[in-house]
């Protein structure tokens, strides 16, 4: 498998288990209707560790452009191979949003509210405040980013064996930092199904708040940056 098709079918899987729980969660008439921030927590991290071990040993699973960006800047990836990852994690997030629609498709035409409909799909913030959004994503993917390559160190590649830590690591960010906005820590993972609410025929739908949309990308290739720097310096 190349590395194209490995990060596009990783990010799928990602987007579309870990969507789909919080569609279960929020929206009507769903058997896990308000069963809450816990259960999203853990959907999240299952769909890490499917979309990582499918994907490892054919691309490194990073998934995420805050990752790939991240190690690109410390020279532990090529940066002539960061389109083409990118394009991959967006178009595996694209689908895998558009598969879970199709899924809960009697679900999102029973649900009235627009912004629950929105939150299937992307971030918003619990309390908007462009300046602490910001922060809690930067703090969130720092986490991530150094998490990940601790357990990878030292080829900063991550294998198969490697699925099962990294998705503790997101529910462990999910549970403890993904209260203020809902821990995007990934812009594929917010800014793909946000293309795609905005695109699909989704019933009453509201709008796609694109004002918020830039900070899930900026703040977690920030944070990704940061602790990639933090590792290379700690390592020296």
């Amino acid at each position: 498998m190349s590395p194209f098709v490995a990060e596009y079918i990783g990010s799928m899987l990602l987007l579309l288990l870990g969507n789909s729980v919080v569609a279960n969660v929020l929206l009507s008439k769903t058997k896990g209707n308000n069963s809450g921030l816990i259960v999203i927590a853990f959907g999240w991290a299952v769909a890490v560790f499917v979309g990582v071990y499918s994907s490892a040993n054919s691309s490194g699973a990073h998934l995420n452009p805050a990752i790939t960006i991240g190690l690109a800047s410390i020279g532990k990836f090529e940066w002539s191979s960061v389109p083409s990852y990118i394009l991959a994690q967006f178009l595996g997030a694209m689908t895998g949003s558009s598969l879970m629609w199709l899924a809960y498709k009697q679900h999102f035409d029973a649900t009235e509210d627009g912004d629950a409909k929105l939150a299937v799909f992307c971030n918003s913030p619990a309390i908007p405040n462009v300046f602490y959004n910001l922060a809690t994503e930067v703090i969130g993917t720092f986490v991530l980013m150094l998490g990940a390559l601790l357990i990878s160190a030292p080829e900063t590649k991550l294998g198969a064996l490697d699925a099962l830590p990294v998705a503790l690591l997101v529910l462990g960010i999910g549970v403890s930092l993904g209260g203020p906005t809902g821990y995007a820590i990934n812009p594929a993972r917010d800014l793909g199904p946000r293309m795609m609410h905005f695109l699909l025929p989704i019933k009453n739908k509201c709008n796609s708040n694109w004002g918020y949309s830039w900070i899930p990308v900026v703040g977690p290739v920030t944070g990704a940056v940061i602790a990639a720097f933090v590792f290379q310096l700690i390592q020296s």
